[in-house]
């Protein structure tokens, strides 16, 4: 068929009188021109009506994958491999007569559509990252470095599919060839082949997900996972710097992620403080009266062993008990813990309902100012070791004295 082609082209231009050499410049530069046209005939085709139509056909269906698999991305990757397939195909026609031209610019042309063919390769797949992204069960997954990888290993074919046909060798004999450099490949890639390990340990045991919060001191690190890739994990902190980690150091060394708490009804107050232990009494008849009538002790319960420290852990749980902010469905109890030097420890156990830092926070602020306002009507004392002004103030009196 080419030669037929040819061959009425140059009878054409030899009716106008033109040389051989001429004939055959002009009869080049004529399928050069007519390859181009073609060629960018076929790109403003596919850019001015079929990428158009299927943009219609994609936006026109309710279903969402369709919106991330023809995106524009997508769409312009295609239309680049088009004109490149239609070039290759046509050389032939221009350069027939000297073959080492052709031989080159075939190559060339190869690598385009190889290279372009990979971008799509790329495009496609970062677009399916982007669609199970929004799945509704592999949101929460850390794929990113899953998908990083494939990518990695595309354009590791690509490469060697390139250089084999630079070099006119099969692509299958270099990998053969390969093997003998499996040890260095090992060393460069390292850190990336220990993350997708890493990486897949992560997301098979469901570790990590992005928008955890979570701690690892010897990190550094305490806030929220913004972003999970092969080679690092980021971490922003509440701070608002970043904190980068290898995920193999997530596999190896433990770390704390607060997600169970997210989930969960509510969010965990554990807080002691300390009574001293010398204020600890049996009530007298004047106690056991006003607790009585003010409803903090049942009649019943006043004897003369009821102690004052009891009827204050009492009243603190009935406190938590009936407070607003307190998930009353959850663990809830006011506890002893082992004396110290530094007094009897009473812990406040219990959940908020809200788990937002700052309300969370008020809210033990808040209970903890109502406890150490009315301890001292239990006749009980907090625990504090003597600062200077105690003992300048002991001086004083003694010097008084």
């Amino acid at each position: 068929m080419d030669n037929v082609l040819t061959d009425s082209l140059e009878q054409v231009l030899t009716q106008y009188g033109l040389g051989q050499e001429s004939i055959s410049i002009t009869q080049r530069i004529i399928w050069i021109v007519f390859i181009l046209f073609i060629a960018y005939l076929t790109d403003i085709i596919c850019r001015k009506v079929i990428v158009p139509a299927v943009k219609k056909v994609v936006t026109s269906t309710r279903i969402t994958w369709d919106d991330y698999l023809f995106s524009d991305k997508v769409l312009n990757s295609i239309c680049h491999i088009i004109p490149s397939i239609v070039i290759y195909i046509l050389l032939p026609f221009a350069f027939y007569d000297v073959p080492s031209w052709l031989s080159f610019l075939m190559k060339i042309s190869q690598v385009y559509i190889i290279a372009t063919t990979l971008k799509l390769i790329c495009v496609f797949l970062s677009a399916l990252y982007n669609l199970s992204s929004q799945h509704k069960q592999l949101k929460d997954r850390p794929l990113k470095g899953v998908y990083q990888m494939l990518k990695i290993i595309t354009i590791f074919v690509g490469v060697i599919v390139i250089i084999g046909v630079l070099i006119d060798k099969s692509p299958l004999t270099l990998f053969a060839g390969l093997g003998a450099a499996a040890t260095i490949l090992m060393l460069v890639f390292k850190d990336t082949i220990v993350g997708l390990v890493a990486g897949v340990q992560l997301s098979a045991n469901d570790m990590l997900r992005p928008g955890d919060w979570i701690t690892m001191t010897k990190s550094g690190a305490d806030g929220i996972v913004t972003e999970v890739t092969l080679t690092t994990i980021k971490v922003r902190n509440w701070d608002n710097t970043i904190t980068t980690i290898p995920p193999y150091t997530l596999v190896s060394d433990s770390f704390q992620n607060w997600r169970g708490m997210q989930d969960s009804d509510g969010r965990r107050v554990k807080r002691s403080l300390n009574i001293d232990m010398r204020s600890v009494k049996f009530c007298t008849p004047e106690d056991l009266k006003n607790f009585v009538a003010k409803g903090w002790l049942k009649p019943e319960e006043a004897t003369p062993q009821t102690v004052n420290l009891g009827v204050f852990r009492q009243f603190l749980e009935n406190y938590l008990r009936h407070h607003t902010l307190i998930n009353h469905k959850m663990t809830l109890m006011v506890r002893q813990l082992q004396p110290t030097p530094q007094g009897l420890p009473i812990e406040l156990y219990f959940f908020s309902s809200d788990k937002n830092w700052i309300p969370y926070e008020h809210l033990q602020a808040d209970i903890f100012d109502y406890v150490l306002a009315i301890l001292p009507e239990f006749g009980l004392q907090i625990f504090q070791n003597p600062s200077g002004n105690d003992f300048q103030s002991f001086l004083c009196q003694t010097k008084k004295e």
